[in-house]
């Protein structure tokens, strides 16, 4: 006849005291009370490991913190673990790891893992910008929070100050990144689901806002103004470079010697500098070619055709060309980047293709191999649209207005 053990009481229990020796009192089922010469007790269960049949010991806790009772609920708890072949104290390591592993994930640690993938999609500029944003923004409310503490109410309270304040571009661009962590989260499996997901919902959506522009007809204006404004050289250059290759601020100032193609009369800007990560090709022109050969004996000597005025080893600031253009007096009516919207309206209202004019932008679909097909198909197609195009800017300067002018480049030279 099996031998059975009689429950602890928990008066057995309080009053038990300490030997010269450790002792331990039975509850059952692997149950004991183990009591130390120094008058601690500790809650101990003693069973068999699943499948290696192994007997172990699981500590559960020290009396008083934990009672009689805690201590039997707990025992329940891991019988059932058993009964499902699940070592109870490999599942508590489990548990301890995964805790401390999701107390470790802080939304700044996950934010700068989750940069790292960004960046090989983006500009450094644009990684560089989002990045401070969150530092600016978010990180000293939020940033050593553990990700899945993180709560819609707690990023809409942070946020709410910089809406209450009227940024809204701001504000969208905020939940943007945080979304886009949070997404990275539940991709990588530290969360289950993203709960910011509607928090752009609890905001007031900006009016949007198209780059200034300049319409067509007004091309010679900004022409002349610019063959008059006080600026240096290269300045004067880099916004005439950009509006000829109808490129990014940010890719017309990074333009480096080495990306240069004279004999095949070809720019080809690489996959880092762009803003969609993939590789572009400009056809130069007679006018483009122009502008080179002026920089030469200027930054021939740096890798950027548009250096910095205080070191020759970096590049001009994308910002220096809006700085000029706001200085000649076109605030708020004309920036850099506006300049690829008057190139587009002027070549759509010309009738040229429309989707070599997009790959001429370098906007891209969502077709991989269309796009790689179409970088190939149409830079013979664009070469007529890039060559027509420098010469309607030659045209509204009036000759001697633009740098690329027969005129001009033998003032510049004389």
């Amino acid at each position: 006849m099996a031998r059975t053990t009689k429950p602890l009481t928990n008066t057995e229990v309080s009053q038990a005291k300490p030997k010269a020796k450790v002792y331990s009192l039975s509850d059952g089922g692997g149950l004991q009370l183990r009591v130390k010469p120094n008058g601690s007790k500790i809650w101990l269960l003693d069973y068999f490991r699943p499948f290696t049949k192994v007997r172990t010991s699981l500590s559960l806790g020290a009396y008083p913190a934990l009672s009689l009772a805690g201590a039997r609920a707990k025992r329940e708890d891991a019988k059932k673990l058993l009964a499902k072949d699940i070592d109870p104290k490999e599942h508590r390591d489990e548990l301890a790891k995964a805790n401390e592993e999701a107390h470790n994930n802080t939304l700044m640690k996950i934010a700068s893992d989750w940069l790292e993938i960004k960046k090989t999609t983006v500009t450094p500029e644009h990684a560089n910008d989002s990045w401070r944003s969150l530092e600016l923004h978010i990180f000293q409310a939020l940033g050593k929070m553990p990700i899945h503490k993180i709560t819609a109410v707690k990023a809409i309270a942070t946020i709410k100050p910089i809406a209450a304040k009227g940024s809204l571009e701001t504000v969208k661009r905020l939940c943007q990144r945080l979304n886009e962590i949070m997404t990275f989260a539940v991709n990588t499996g530290l969360i289950p689901n993203n709960p910011l997901a509607g928090i752009s919902k609890a905001f007031q959506t900006p009016d949007k806002q198209h780059q200034p522009t300049l319409p067509p007809d007004q091309l010679p204006t900004l022409m002349k103004a610019l063959s008059v404004a006080s600026i240096k050289l290269t300045t004067r250059c880099l916004i005439e470079w950009q509006l000829h290759t109808m490129v990014r601020p940010g890719e017309a100032a990074g333009t480096r010697w080495d990306e240069i193609d004279l004999e095949k009369q070809l720019w080809n800007i690489p996959a880092e500098r762009m803003k969609k990560k993939k590789a572009h090709t400009v056809p130069l022109t007679r006018q483009t070619v122009g502008l080179l050969e002026l920089m030469k004996p200027i930054s021939g000597r740096s890798e950027f055709v548009f250096p910095s005025d205080r070191n020759l080893r970096t590049h001009t600031h994308p910002q220096t060309a809006n700085m000029a253009l706001k200085r000649m007096g076109f605030d708020k009516q004309l920036v850099a980047h506006g300049m690829r919207a008057l190139a587009s309206t002027t070549l759509n209202e010309q009738g040229f293709d429309p989707e070599v004019i997009e790959a001429a932008l370098a906007h891209i679909g969502k077709n991989e191999v269309r796009n790689a097909y179409n970088r190939a198909q149409y830079i013979e197609r664009r070469i007529p649209v890039m060559t027509w195009w420098s010469e309607h800017i030659e045209k509204a300067a009036t000759g001697n207005m633009s740098l690329t002018g027969t005129a001009a480049l033998s003032v510049v030279n004389g």
